[in-house]
Order: structure tokens, then C-alpha cells, then sequence
């Protein structure tokens, strides 16, 4: 009913382990008839900001969400993302985050 309403549909999630894509594949896998374009997550928000601030983030996120990060450069960072990543938090990590 949404799709022939005259709406437009997203699919909005704050899950930060995985990326866009992956999400993407598990909903299909679930038989959602959904296109990539439609989902929003917190990365993407993340990213959003990132861009528009112009910053390098040291990127505290699970390898699988790196995807979502592509192209964002991370030499030098003056910035940090916090995503659930507890591989992450160690001291040294956090010590570098800090800095």
C-alpha cells in the first residue's frame, strides 16, 4: 500500500554494525523488495556530517561498516565516529581518540 501510495518510502535504522549493503542484502534475503537507495542509517547520517564539515575521522566502527566510510579520508584525523565496536576499546584506541 505504501508503494502505490503517493509517499516516499526509507527505511531508517541506528544499527551501526553493518553497512548500507550488507543491510541491504539481509533485508532482501528476508524478502523485502527494497532498493539501497531507500535505507538511512546512522552512518549515513555520520557520513553526512563528515562531508559537510570537510573532517578526517579516526573511524571507531566495525570492519563491516568501513564500507559506508569509502572514499571519507582518515589521514591525520581532527575528528572521531563511535559506532559499536568493541574490538575497538582498548586502551591505546581510545587513547588516540582522545588526542
Amino acid at each position: 500500500r505504501l508503494r502505490s501510495a503517493p509517499l516516499t518510502v526509507r527505511f531508517v535504522t541506528n544499527t551501526t554494525k553493518e553497512s548500507k549493503r550488507d543491510l541491504l542484502d539481509r533485508l532482501t534475503g528476508l524478502g523485502f523488495d527494497i532498493a539501497e537507495h531507500e535505507i538511512f542509517t546512522s552512518l549515513t547520517a555520520a557520513r553526512n556530517l563528515l562531508e559537510q564539515q570537510q573532517v578526517r575521522p579516526l573511524l571507531l566502527v566495525d570492519s563491516k561498516a568501513l564500507p559506508d566510510f569509502t572514499g571519507i579520508g582518515t589521514d591525520n584525523p581532527n575528528a572521531v565516529v563511535v559506532g559499536l565496536a568493541p574490538e575497538h576499546f582498548h586502551y591505546e584506541m581510545m587513547n588516540r581518540a582522545f588526542r
